[in-house]
This record gives structure tokens, C-alpha cells and sequence, in this order.
């Protein structure tokens, strides 16, 4: 695959990373702030520090090899002395991930944090445990690619597409599936699968499920109570499904006075469809601090949820 000179550059910082031994599970924002927030942290010590924690950092913390990748890459901040990674690197299994770096606020910023591993979980449970083949997958709204990379590792044979309208993410899942040694992975800019020609026997998806005010494309879900996305996906998958084709969508579903009405539509839009699925919550209480008003503020919890449909044979 050819790639620009800045992605190169990137695939060689992140490898240089790995192989010295960094490691970073990402938490939540606000664990993220907290932490951040405690005496002595507000500058870099460390690799882990500037890109896992996303410190500002001074001349001499990094490496100069270190240093002059990150301007190769393009991804290194200079305010005076007050130097910044653009890119956060984190862990998942032995893989590393590039995602944006904390905190999240441009509109193209590509997210990564404990949905990523809920989802992975998920995915790992459904390759683990799946007796048909798998030929060819998709991975909707691919971010910085995760659910792609499991699929490609795990099935090597299969022609796995990543999509995404965000250029950034696209960028970023091109070098972390060159990272990880997933060169089955061809990643396109598609709305949804509008565009993508043909039948799977996978598709995922971890999409934005959010009511956002600042639309950013990683967290906005548009539609009700951010499950509008959601919606899409579990609309357009059985058409584009192969018999014994499975859809596997990771997503949050919003409760209100005890009915979760995200179940009621995805049932409604999958009735009819010769589909068999199952619904769980894989956690039932995240983002409680959407619930202090706003879209949310008749909402009783919003639940990670995982649904699993596949199209009869």
C-alpha cells in the first residue's frame, strides 16, 4: 500500500513505541481530567506520559529520534517551551492503537477508550464462538480502525473494509492495521455502506450514539437521543447481509421511565427481515454525566449495549 510521507512517519513512531515497550489503557474523560488534575502531573516525565496521558512536555523528555518523528508525522505541538503530542497511543491486547490526542473537542477527532474495549470484547467473543466463514466484513464508522484489525487478524483470508466519513480516521486505521500486520484491510471514505458494492458475512460497527450539541462526529448520534445512527446501521445491515451473514453493532441505548426505546425501533426495523437476533447490555450505567439535563434529562441511565443479528441461510 503507498503511503504519504507523514503516515510513513507515523507507522515508524508508533513502531518504535511498541518495540520499546509502551503500554497505555485508555480511561474515560473524566478519569482522564482527574488524573491529569493531581499534583505533579501537569507536565510530562515519560513516554506514557505524552502519549497515553497527553501531557505537554519539555526538550529532553523524548528521545531526539522520538522527536523528529513526531515532525515528520506532523503530529508535534510547539507553544514556546510547552510541547504537545497530537496523537495518543493505546493498548489493545499486545496491538497498539493511534487515536486523537486528549482532550476530544476538534469535530474530526478519532476516539478510543473504554467503548473501544467493551466492543473488542464483544467482537472477540463472536470470532471465538463462529463456526461459519468469514469472506469478507466491514467495519462501519471504523474510527481508528479496532473492529477491522480483530476481524483481519483473526481471519486472515477475508477481505476486510473499513469506512468512515472522517478523513482522520481513515488516515489513522491505514497505519494502525500496517501497525498490527493487517494488510487485508482496505479502508475507504463511505457514508455508511453507501457506495460498497456486494454482500458480508460480518459487518460491525461502534458508532456514535450521543446526543452531541457540537456535532462531533465521534460522539454525535443524531436522532433520538443520540440513537439515530444506530438505527441506520440496523436498517441497511439485512439487505447487505449474506445468508448466515451476522451483524454486529456496539452502541448505547438510552432508558427512559424503564423501556429502552432503541430496542423497541432496532425490532421494529428487523422485523420481517428473516433475521434472528439477541440483545444485551453489556453495562448498564455509562456516561452518567449526560444525565444532568439537556437531551437526556428524562432519562433514567444509558446502557452499552451489544445486538447480534443474523440473516437465516
Amino acid at each position: 500500500m503507498q503511503r504519504s510521507t507523514s503516515e510513513a512517519a507515523l507507522l515508524r513512531l508508533a513502531a518504535t513505541l511498541r518495540d520499546g515497550g509502551y503500554r497505555f489503557i485508555t480511561p474515560t474523560p473524566a478519569t482522564h481530567e482527574r488524573v491529569n488534575r493531581r499534583a505533579g502531573n501537569a507536565w510530562a516525565r515519560g513516554v506514557e506520559d505524552v502519549f497515553g496521558w497527553s501531557r505537554p512536555f519539555r526538550e529532553g523528555v523524548l528521545a531526539p529520534g522520538i522527536v523528529a518523528l513526531m515532525e515528520e508525522a506532523g503530529v508535534l505541538a510547539r507553544a514556546g517551551e510547552d510541547w504537545r503530542s497530537l496523537v495518543r497511543l493505546s493498548s489493545l491486547g499486545d496491538a497498539l492503537f493511534l487515536h486523537s490526542a486528549y482532550p476530544t473537542d476538534a469535530a474530526d477527532a478519532v476516539f478510543f477508550g473504554p467503548d473501544t474495549y467493551r466492543f473488542a470484547s464483544a467482537l472477540d467473543a463472536h470470532l471465538a464462538a463462529r463456526p461459519a466463514p468469514v469472506r469478507r466484513a466491514v467495519d462501519i464508522g471504523c474510527g481508528a480502525g479496532p473492529g477491522a484489525v480483530l476481524i483481519a487478524l483473526s481471519r486472515p483470508g477475508a477481505e476486510v473494509l473499513a469506512v468512515d466519513i472522517n478523513e482522520a480516521a481513515l488516515r489513522l486505521t491505514r497505519v494502525n492495521a500496517a501497525l498490527a500486520g493487517a494488510d487485508n484491510i482496505a479502508a475507504h471514505r463511505r457514508d455508511l455502506l453507501s457506495g460498497v458494492p456486494g454482500q458480508f458475512d460480518l459487518i460491525v460497527s461502534n458508532p456514535p450514539y450521543l446526543v452531541d450539541p457540537a456535532a462531533r462526529a465521534y460522539r454525535h448520534g443524531g436522532g433520538p437521543l443520540g440513537a439515530g445512527l444506530s438505527l441506520a446501521i440496523v436498517a441497511a445491515a439485512p439487505a447487505r447481509l449474506a445468508p448466515g451473514g451476522t451483524l454486529l453493532l456496539y452502541t448505547g441505548a438510552a432508558v427512559v421511565n424503564g423501556t429502552d426505546p432503541f430496542r423497541m425501533a432496532a425490532a421494529e426495523r428487523l422485523r420481517g427481515q428473516g433475521i434472528r437476533w439477541t440483545y444485551c447490555e453489556v453495562d448498564p450505567d455509562v456516561f452518567g454525566e449526560e444525565l444532568a439535563g439537556g437531551a437526556y434529562a428524562e432519562t433514567d441511565r444509558i446502557a452499552a449495549v451489544v445486538l447480534t443479528a443474523t440473516k437465516q441461510e
